[in-house]
């Protein structure tokens, strides 16, 4: 097949996405395909290719911190010119399988999909109106506690000048909480909150940039995974974490944490685990021919709670989707073929 590859992107999960590109383009290789590697932020789009089998393909790594994109607004005015007309368009209406390798901002928020969606380009993982659904975290999570997935009692703040909400003091004083941007990924500008004057300053800077921040308590117990491709639910992953939170350094520097598949747990609660990254896969309104993962943490009772589902999460080669494949027997180009697949069939 003819494969083009949009990776990249302009958000803060920019390095990650070039990373996941490159490997997702060494597995189409490898299964026999010729690959066109994109990223339709750059300057020079097209990034690599067209790829036969059989060509050297160097990889990336991803940086210990999220990059700074002070020109945010450039590459959007950059990506939105390349999906809307032009060469890039052309090379995706060619295209006979359009792998999105796009991480976070409009590649994960819908924006993308609803542009290629427009352009009438079929394309991998979930459509625009799924990607919305379950990159905003708030309202996200109202739909999994309507659907019976167990999620933390949360607040949404827009922070101004002012008072705190009372909701959000209430969480503080009875402590520690999370807080994180309502809509972000690979877990960037994540902090555990100890105090009021702590969350003054995460507060600043979610303010400084429009954003708006979620407040939730903190779970002190252990953290798991569990992804979905098609209809079939991967193996569980545990993730064992020497830090407070599974932040962007710990989830892209190898050896960070320790990554467990299958899981050491019991099988009833494995099932357990599986079967509520199922229901919220459904719940977000997730097809049979996309892909999603959920991530859980539990309580201090023991209690799983999700903190949300990713409608296009990693796929470098410490990404968490990977590691699940292998623990169900697959190989990470035969995971990437069957995504490949779902979209194509």
């Amino acid at each position: 097949m003819r494969v083009v590859i949009l990776c990249g992107g302009e958000s803060s999960e920019r390095d990650v996405s070039l990373a996941s590109g490159w490997s997702v383009a060494r597995a189409s290789l490898e299964r026999g395909h010729e690959v066109v590697l994109v990223d339709p932020a750059a300057e020079v789009p097209v990034l690599a290719g067209p790829l036969r089998p059989g060509d050297a393909v160097d990889g990336v790594g991803v940086g210990k911190e999220p990059p700074s994109l002070p020109d945010r607004h450039q590459l959007r005015r950059r990506m939105h010119a390349a999906l809307t007309g032009g060469p890039v368009l052309e090379l995706l209406r060619g295209a006979e399988s359009v792998f999105l390798a796009l991480h976070g901002g409009w590649g994960e928020d819908g924006h993308v999909q609803a542009l290629l969606e427009m352009a009438g380009v079929r394309f991998t993982g979930a459509d625009s109106a799924a990607c919305a659904a379950a990159w905003h975290k708030g309202r996200a999570q109202a739909v999994l506690g309507a659907a019976g997935v167990p999620v933390a009692e949360r607040v949404l703040w827009r922070p101004v000048a002012g008072e705190v909400p009372q909701d959000v003091r209430r969480l503080v004083a009875a402590g520690p909480v999370v807080a994180k941007p309502v809509a972000d990924g690979s877990s960037v500008s994540v902090h555990r909150v100890d105090s009021l004057s702590q969350l003054a300053r995460v507060a600043a800077e979610v303010h400084s940039e429009g954003g708006e921040l979620l407040v939730e308590p903190f779970l002190p117990g252990r953290e798991f995974t569990v992804a979905v491709v098609g209809d079939q639910v991967l193996p569980v992953v545990e993730i064992e974490l020497t830090t407070p939170l599974f932040d962007y350094t710990a989830k892209y520097q190898p050896g960070a944490v320790d990554e467990v598949c299958p899981a050491r747990i019991p099988a009833d609660f494995a099932s357990r685990l599986q079967e509520l990254a199922l229901r919220a896969h459904r719940a977000l309104g997730f097809g049979s021919a996309t892909y999603s993962r959920a991530d859980f943490r539990c309580d201090a009772d023991g209690e799983p709670m999700c903190l949300e589902v990713n409608a296009l999460p990693g796929l470098t080669a410490t990404s968490l989707v990977p590691l699940a494949a292998t623990g169900a027997g697959w190989a990470y180009p035969d995971l990437i073929q069957r995504i490949v697949d779902l979209a194509t069939r």
